[in-house]
């Protein structure tokens, strides 16, 4: 059986790279995250929100029966 230099090789460099991971430090703890802020009120532009969007629809709506008049 032929012995193969790389092989001999790649089998050191594993063997000593396993062998320095015994010698790894943890390290310190993370630190400790700050708490959450507190909630927000979600209906503060609730009702503008939807005015807004009745508005939208209603123009989206009209410009529709514009274009289908126009077409006829």
């Amino acid at each position: 059986m032929k012995i193969v230099p790389n092989r001999i090789i790649i089998i050191l460099v594993v063997f000593f790279l396993k062998n320095t991971a015994v010698f790894a430090d943890a390290g310190p703890p993370p630190p400790s995250s700050p708490p959450p802020p507190p909630g927000l009120p979600v209906d503060g532009g609730l009702y503008i929100l939807l005015m807004l969007s009745l508005c939208y629809g209603i123009y989206k709506l009209i410009k529709l029966k514009n274009i289908k008049k126009a077409s006829n």
